[in-house]
């Protein structure tokens, strides 16, 4: 580099002008000054550019150093801090178990135990399922046996029982089965559920019906009045509307004076107690509407179309009085939509019983990366075991009633909404073998932002109440025991069929010509 030389140059010069005793002569000072001339005469701001570079690149190796050292740090204290947690939680969870272990046996007692000791068949059955279980307690065999209780010869003994059971865990669990499993000469054959139509038939007379209205529409504004009219006049029901509907008719004319509306939440909470049918009048908006009111039992739901865009809204409304009458009378096919019961558990938490919620939807859970700019990492557990991690844009944890919305925009599968399932759909992962998964029903799904993610996520619950997600936090999702009955106009098939043809124009195409070459 150029300083050096310099340097040693002027060194030389002074080196060989001092003699051996020390001092300096005349000629010596002058080639020094004449040395030194030369060097200022020389623009330093070359030499001062390669130190400054040198020197920034330096810096630039520590920084990153530093850099790698408050990153392993923060690693580190994460896998602490997740640790940790897990150990409380599970300290938790055993502390619990053994406190409901010793109040069961307290609660027994000496004789109870004693008994149960002299019948290991009752042992061994309610170790089995307890009241959840499906048993066949007949001795099943091929053959009989005669009067001495001896088995006729060639024939085989006996076919061993046995139990099966629904493996509900724990006592918080509110997953129900409602399958039916038969056994014949000891062969499982399983109730075919989901391939059969299900058809409501009408106990007593409906009394009370409830309409639900897209707001903001002279059409429907219109259609409701009339409606109100001739459910009150024709078939003398009591009537339920909305507070802003109601005060819409009032406005109309005195006439409307009977309609009946709530107040306050906790009469929304009493009214799938007093209401027997759910008219709504809009899209599938009003339909999600219709179900987020009931947090427990849903009455049956009649869709009228009157949105842009309907999968869930059978009924046209300029046949309403035929539909309606025909309901009423009954019986109705209906389908039965499932829904989601979503929890948020914070990072605070001190256990997993304390979360908010719970949540219902009927369409979809959605968790995305918001306003962020980096992609969101979310870590996905299924009944404890370990799935996957996510990093794109985000998850969407669907019902097959809500296949058809936001999930099948993201590239996930068109499904029945009566097939009992949890669709499973990236949204823009960031890897190309990222494919959707549809799994079964009764599985508890728990999708948590992990304490090295680079920012927090976003929980939207069919498209509303959204919920901030930060490190350490997680959302666990589970089929909710209470689904939506809706009224179908001809069969839950043929409503599904028709909404995708009409609404997706799926599969629409010109059909082949016939006037090419033909096989002789």
């Amino acid at each position: 580099m150029a300083p050096s030389k310099v340097n040693s140059a002027g060194d030389a010069s002074v080196s060989c002008s001092q003699p051996e005793n020390g001092f300096l002569n005349s000629l010596s000072l002058l080639s020094s000054e004449k040395a030194v001339q030369e060097l200022l005469q020389q623009s330093p701001l070359q030499s001062t550019d390669d130190h400054l570079i040198e020197f920034s690149d330096a810096m630039r190796t520590v920084a990153k150093a530093l850099r790698r050292a408050a990153e392993g740090k923060a690693s580190a204290q994460a896998e602490a801090a997740e640790w940790k947690r897990k150990y409380e939680l599970e300290r938790a969870r055993n502390l619990h178990l053994e406190h409901k272990e010793q109040s069961h046996r307290e609660n027994n007692g000496d004789e109870e135990r004693t008994e149960n000791l002299g019948s290991p068949s009752n042992e061994q059955s309610e170790h089995c399922c307890g009241s959840n279980g499906i048993c066949s307690h007949e001795v099943l065999r091929d053959g009989d046996r005669d009067s001495a209780s001896k088995v006729v010869p060639n024939k085989f003994a006996r076919k061993a029982s046995f139990k099966l059971s629904w493996c509900c865990k724990g006592d918080q669990s509110d997953q129900h089965k409602h399958d039916i499993v038969s056994f014949e000469r000891g062969n499982i054959t399983t109730a075919e559920r989901s391939s059969k139509q299900i058809s409501l038939k009408w106990e007593s007379q409906p009394q009370t019906v409830i309409i639900l209205t897209k707001p903001n529409s002279t059409s429907v504004r219109i259609l409701c009045a009339e409606m109100v009219r001739w459910l009150r006049e024709q078939k003398k029901l009591d009537i339920y509307v909305e507070p802003r509907v109601r005060a819409e008719l009032l406005t109309e004319s005195s006439y409307y004076n009977f309609v009946h509306t709530w107040k306050d939440e906790t009469e929304i909470i009493l009214l799938h107690t007093k209401v027997d049918l759910v008219v709504t009048l809009g899209g599938d908006g009003t339909v999600l509407w219709a179900a987020s009111m009931f947090k427990g039992p849903v009455p049956p739901v009649v869709p009228f179309s009157l949105g842009s865009l309907g999968f869930m809204t059978p009924f046209h409304s300029e046949r309403y009085r035929e539909y309606l009458d025909s309901i009423l009378k009954g019986p109705i096919s209906i389908t039965l939509r499932h829904r989601l019961q979503c929890h948020v558990i914070r990072e605070a938490a001190k256990n997993e019983y304390e979360t908010e919620g719970p949540i219902l939807v009927l369409n979809e859970v959605t968790i995305d990366r918001g306003i962020s700019s980096y992609l969101t990492n979310l870590e996905c557990y299924c009944d404890n075991s370990f799935v996957t991690c996510v990093q794109g844009d985000g998850l969407i944890l669907s019902t097959t009633s809500g296949s058809t919305a936001y999930s099948l925009a993201a590239g996930g599968s068109m499904v029945h909404p009566q097939v009992p399932g949890i669709l499973f759909t990236p949204i823009c992962p960031h890897s190309l073998s990222f494919r959707p998964l549809i799994l079964p029903e009764h599985v508890t799904l728990r999708v948590q932002v992990p304490f090295n993610s680079r920012s927090h996520a976003w929980a939207s619950f069919d498209g509303k109440d959204r919920k901030r997600l930060a490190a350490g936090d997680a959302l666990v999702c589970s089929m909710a025991p209470w689904p939506v009955p809706t009224a179908c106009q001809v069969d839950s098939t043929s409503d599904f069929l028709n909404s995708i043809h009409d609404g997706l124009h799926w599969n629409l195409r010109k059909t082949q010509s016939f006037d090419g070459p033909r096989d002789t």
